[in-house]
């Protein structure tokens, strides 16, 4: 019998500043250059350094998490401050997101 054990690779991109109109569009490009990689099966978003988000920046998160469920990978959002989990939750999103208290609780399950 021969078992083959995948250990999903994981990509993490460190946001700070601000997310809006501005640059949620580089943004978005962003994520999806590194969603479309060969080899990775998550792609966790640490927002600590994460001083605004706005409709845009929300927008560019949904887009790339409709992109890793298409591509069967996992987008999870990590260190999330108080002021931008609110706008997950008045936007109902806080249920559509996955998310860890920091980049360094992701498990791998094998």
């Amino acid at each position: 019998m021969q078992a083959v054990l995948e250990c999903p690779k994981t990509t993490v991109i460190r946001l700070q500043g601000n997310l809006n109109a501005v640059n949620a569009l580089e943004f978005e490009r962003d994520l999806t250059a590194a969603l479309t990689q060969n080899d990775v099966s998550i792609l966790l978003v640490d927002l600590a350094a994460v001083e605004s988000l706005d409709s845009a920046g929300l927008m560019a998160f949904v887009s790339a998490l409709k992109l890793a469920q298409n591509l069967g990978r996992s987008l999870k959002l990590c260190s999330v401050s108080p002021a931008i989990k609110i706008i997950f939750e008045l936007t109902q999103l806080d249920g559509v997101f996955e998310f860890e208290d920091n980049s360094e609780s992701v498990t791998v399950n094998f």
